[in-house]
């Protein structure tokens, strides 16, 4: 069994097949990005990946299923591990995205050309995209009929295997970990550790899922209260779906199984069939997280620098300081942006609170991406880029397609002229300022605000007439 964002033994219908066929043998490969193109992980989700996978090394232990962990590229290591160990079936879960979709029929094609069977499975997503299509067979670009769409391929339910029907060759736990050491996931930087936020922030792996929706399953007034980040209303299931540690079909059916208001189960249902969406727009946009879906945002002017993450902080999370920059230098101000000093309390409370925990309210999330790309003009790929590092749920479809949203140059995106004022939304949405208490410093080391909000406005709709008009001379 080749694991990789399906980090579960429950409802793993992968994991299930290889069972059928004998003891099991697990293996997790951290693909090098310089052999196999894949977008390495950002120091967030490496520090989630990490524990996730010693906890899944204790999970199939139970069962006597070793997990061997390796770094490199899965195209030479599974077929190689394969044949050395005797394998007589390989099974894995589906992947949506290129490079890997090319990647994972090599290693298939590879595997059956030794004479060992390989078959993928589904249960990243509710469905697959080649499932939930137009009536002329086209990729839907455009939520509410994917959704309507979506609903009606929902009938039949994946493989829910109990974890007593699984059972391996022997395992050694203490190798197992071992090995992820030397994967070296977690910084080694000195202090100040910000790995500290995120440990009281969460519980990695497959049981840590399942009291997360527990706890949500047991509370009420989610469609009420899910746009109000000083809340509890959320049900922070997001990095668990990220790893697979639950698939989207178990939480869909639990919640309509046991989420007590109807109003708050469809509400959070249309929040899984989003996430699908972006995925499925992924598996035909692969590049997604590095180009405008609409062309036309090709010419609007955000400022942009394709050396400047690597020149600076790759993210941050490594402990790396930004460069120096001028007053005049947009750098300056996506600084500002990222360590939430901008002078806007309720993006500054949105970057500290991703900062401290690898988390931000979705609420937030539009309010601090509208602002970087609306009022401080700066290119989405530079906050998307940060995200990427700093977020425990980094997703490889959400983070790229959400941020396309936001900015305006996405499918189904908002309109680029609904530009979120973090006024307006601070006192709708945390009227009492308990979120923004919660991760501000005192009024008077509060700094002073970076750009006027009304005038950034203007001057982003100006940019928009300009575009628009640039496209219609042709």
């Amino acid at each position: 069994m080749w694991f990789r964002d399906d980090l579960r033994i429950n409802d793993n219908a992968a994991l299930a097949a290889a069972a059928e066929h004998g003891p099991v043998i697990a293996v997790y490969v951290l693909e090098d990005p310089a052999l196999t193109g894949v977008r390495g992980l950002g120091g967030a989700s490496r520090w989630w990946l990490h524990h996730s996978l010693d906890r899944l090394i204790g999970r199939l232990a139970e069962q006597e299923i070793p997990l061997l962990i390796m770094r490199g590229d899965p195209r030479r290591m599974i077929p190689r591990l394969a044949t050395k160990t005797g394998a007589a079936y390989v099974s894995w879960s589906r992947r949506y995205q290129q490079p890997q979709i090319s990647l994972d029929a090599e290693v298939k094609q590879s595997l059956r050309s030794r004479g060992i069977p390989a078959h993928s499975f589904p249960g990243h997503l509710l469905a697959e995209p080649w499932e939930v299509t137009t009536r002329q067979g086209e990729p839907y670009r455009v939520f509410t009929p994917f959704s309507r769409t979506l609903l009606t391929t929902l009938a039949d339910t994946f493989p829910a295997p109990a974890a007593s029907a699984i059972h391996g060759v022997g395992a050694d736990p203490k190798r197992s970990r071992a090995e992820l050491a030397e994967l070296a996931l977690l910084p080694t930087f000195p202090e100040p550790d910000w790995t500290d936020g995120l440990r009281d922030s969460w519980t990695p792996g497959e049981d840590g899922a399942w009291e997360r929706l527990d706890n949500f399953l047991d509370s009420t007034g989610y469609a009420r209260g899910r746009d109000y980040p000083g809340g509890t209303a959320s049900s922070r299931l997001s990095p668990h779906l990220r790893f697979g540690e639950i698939s989207p079909r178990a939480v869909w059916e639990a919640v309509t199984a046991r989420l007590p208001d109807e109003e708050d189960a469809g509400i959070f249902q249309k929040e899984l069939m989003w996430r699908d969406f972006a995925w499925h727009r992924l598996h035909h946009r692969p590049d997604l997280a590095i180009t405008n879906v609409r062309p036309e945002f090709d010419a609007f002017p955000w400022a942009w620098d394709p050396t400047e993450l690597a020149r600076s902080t790759a993210g941050g999370r490594d402990g790396r300081r930004s460069p120096e920059t001028t007053d005049d230098d947009f750098r300056a101000e996506l600084s500002a942006w990222r360590e939430g000093t901008t002078g806007i309390p309720l993006v500054d409370a949105g970057m500290r609170e991703l900062w401290h925990t690898g988390h931000m309210h979705n609420r937030v999330r539009m309010v601090v991406a509208s602002f970087l790309t609306k009022n401080l003009g700066i290119h989405w790929r530079h906050g998307e880029e940060w995200f990427w590092d700093t977020l425990v749920d980094a997703d490889p479809a959400s983070n790229a397609f959400n941020w396309q949203w936001a900015a305006g140059c996405g499918d189904d995106a908002a309109p680029y002229f609904r530009i979120f004022n973090p006024q307006t939304q601070a006192a709708r949405y945390d009227p009492e300022g308990v979120y923004r208490a919660k991760w501000l410093p005192p009024a008077e080391e509060y700094p002073d605000p970076i750009v006027d909000l009304h005038d950034s406005r203007r001057t982003a709709l100006s940019a928009y007439e300009d575009m628009k008009n640039h496209q219609a001379r042709g």
